[in-house]
């Protein structure tokens, strides 16, 4: 006879009893539940252990990365403020103080004009954030995504036309195009505004650079859609086949209703890591263009433009703090941008685990 591995029991009044290892009875009848009742139980999943969750605290976990994006934050932030923060007016010249060194009343110096330079460095900032989120929001996140939603979902003629156009457009330089946009456009649009302003009495839709910062934008965002539509199409390929979509359809949801409430939000991490990584491009884009000239132009600061100003040897000779503050800010946020990036990418991307 085999030996009785269920521990020391008995039986009393017909109710089976263990005894647990001080040797006290338990009477499993009495935690019996009245006949009809289910035992309910907790099936709220632990917080944290979703996938977002854990992505959410495995990035937090890196220190560097949290800096970086503090940085950001802080550096985005006090240049959308700029107006409030400095302390004169990116316009306000004195030619007494002209190339003056970094001192309490000016702790960047001054320019040739005589402006401060830690003032100018702040609105030029403001400059890339402004172009940066405006081509991100135009060109990544509307016509990327929503063409790259319906490419991928709905394929044939629909997808064969987003494809085509581009790679036609990617074929090219994307700066060689822009310059062709800016050139085209910006002169005919200057006279129907200046029109525009001699007719409403307003005078700072051109002072504050506000058209600039428009043709930026849009040219930005009309040539740098592709490379997001064709990480969205990749993506919707493989969710379109997916069992929740197909139940969407049987259950006669329509197209758009099922790209952005089915289909989105299960591709979103791709997306995150992509937009992370691709920052640094955009702003590096708005800098290049200033620089050669065709960006924003004074007196609307700019960092490509300071830096295209003040890139002579004379200046690093005899004023180097020309050159280095405007350097430096981009290569901070250039830095930042990059060690995020790589954050993410090894934080939301399921391979990196």
């Amino acid at each position: 006879m085999l030996p009785d591995r269920s521990g020391p029991h008995t039986r009393e009044h017909g109710h089976a009893q263990n005894l647990d290892a001080d040797g006290q009875r338990t009477d499993w009848s009495e935690n019996e539940l009245p006949a009809g009742q289910l035992l309910e139980l907790d099936e709220r999943p632990a917080r944290g252990h979703s996938y977002w969750g854990l992505s959410v605290r495995r990035l937090a976990r890196k220190k560097l990365a949290i800096l970086c994006l503090s940085l950001i934050i802080m550096m985005y932030g006090g240049s959308l403020l700029s107006p409030l923060i400095t302390p004169y007016e990116y316009t306000a010249q004195d030619l007494s103080q002209s190339r003056a060194s970094p001192s309490l009343a000016h702790p960047f110096g001054t320019d040739r004009l005589g402006r401060d330079m830690m003032t100018r460095v702040i609105y030029g900032l403001r400059t890339t954030v402004i172009i940066t989120i405006t081509s991100l929001m135009g060109g990544t996140l509307v016509l990327g995504v929503v063409l790259g939603l319906l490419s991928g979902y709905m394929g044939r003629w629909v997808d064969s036309i987003i494809m085509r156009t581009g790679e036609v457009t990617s074929s090219f330089p994307d700066i060689i195009l822009i310059l062709i946009f800016v050139a085209a456009l910006k002169p005919r649009l200057l006279g129907v505004v200046r029109g525009f302003e001699d007719a409403t009495g307003i005078d700072w839709i051109i002072r504050l650079g506000i058209l600039d910062y428009a043709i930026i934008s849009v040219a930005l965002s009309i040539f740098g859609w592709f490379g997001m539509a064709r990480l969205v199409r990749g993506q919707v390929l493989q969710a379109r086949e997916s069992q929740y979509t197909e139940a969407a359809l049987v259950a006669g949801a329509s197209i758009w209703r099922i790209l952005f409430r089915h289909v989105l939000p299960n591709i979103l991490s791709p997306l995150i890591v992509s937009i992370s990584a691709g920052l640094a491009g955009v702003a590096g884009a708005e800098l290049v263009l200033s620089w050669i000239g065709i960006g924003v132009q004074p007196p609307v600061p700019s960092l490509g433009r300071m830096m295209f100003e003040n890139g002579s040897i004379q200046v690093l000779r005899n004023e180097p703090y020309l050159l280095l503050y405007p350097i430096g800010t981009v290569t901070v946020l250039f830095f930042c941008f990059n060690i995020l990036g790589d954050a993410v990418n090894d934080a939301f991307n399921p391979r990196a685990r």
